[in-house]
């Protein structure tokens, strides 16, 4: 089966190939990076020739209200146009639990219109939402940074690692489309600013947590399950003890 992976040269991308291959199936990486551009078009109808599946796990270069609803449309658009052209079978995409409960977030918003266009293309479709990745949670202090404060609120995250995240999307590529959504998530759940302050205490830095109920999260005013998925979710097995002595063993 030829997949193409949208963002394929990314951190999940760059994994799922890699999965895809493993499995027999012809998987293409396609981005920027081998000349592939969604939101111009450029290389997309040679990267689609007899393509059975697209998996788009790309993601906006600026995280900007407007632009990163600017991205997601028009690379959506543009991507659905050239499978409908060629006649691809099922199309699935990689999004974010709560995106749909989160609006105060632009980069949720726009999250919840790739998704729309998506299912209203009549291109059968999956949609993956996963919760934030291992990878992602000192990003998540940073940008909860003021001097030496990190203010986060005191909710429920469920994280995954990148490399369950992968795993979890090729499972769905190679399945039957749902037309729906299918969620995942790691194994345990934490408080946020619990998880911020363990997260400082493993790489030494003395930056302070202070728990805040109204901290937002890159923007957005968080409920207590806001950033934890449904029930029904997939559970992966990667606990974040075994992801932080993989990843120092890596290092």
């Amino acid at each position: 089966m030829k997949i193409v992976v949208i963002g394929g040269s990314g951190l999940i991308g760059s994994k799922l190939v890699d999965r895809l291959g493993g499995q027999g199936h012809e998987a293409v990486a396609a981005s920027p990076k081998t000349g592939v551009n969604t939101l111009t078009g450029e290389g997309l109808a040679d990267a689609l020739d007899n393509a059975d599946v697209v998996v788009d796990v790309s993601n906006s270069p600026s995280f900007e209200d407007a632009a990163v609803l600017e991205f997601f449309e028009t690379s959506t658009r543009n991507l659905l146009a050239a499978e409908t052209e060629v006649g691809v079978g099922h199309h699935v995409a990689l999004s974010v639990v709560g995106s749909d409960r989160m609006p105060d977030s632009g980069y949720m918003r726009a999250k919840v219109a790739q998704e729309k266009l998506i299912a209203a293309s009549g291109i059968p479709y999956s949609l993956v939402h996963a919760t934030q990745f291992f990878e992602f949670v000192q990003g998540i202090v940073d940008a909860a940074t003021d001097g030496d404060t990190v203010r986060l609120a005191p909710v429920l995250i469920q994280p995954i690692a990148a490399d369950d995240v992968a795993t979890a999307v090729a499972d769905v590529v190679v399945a039957a489309p749902t037309n729906g959504v299918v969620e995942i998530a790691g194994p345990e759940q934490f408080l946020l600013d619990d998880l911020g302050r363990s997260t400082l205490a493993a790489r030494n830095d003395s930056r302070e947590v202070v728990t805040d109920t109204a901290a937002r999260y890159f923007g957005a005013a968080l409920g207590e399950r806001s950033l934890i998925p449904l029930d029904g979710a997939r559970i992966a097995g990667t606990s974040l003890a075994d992801w932080s002595t993989r990843t120092a063993r890596q290092r």
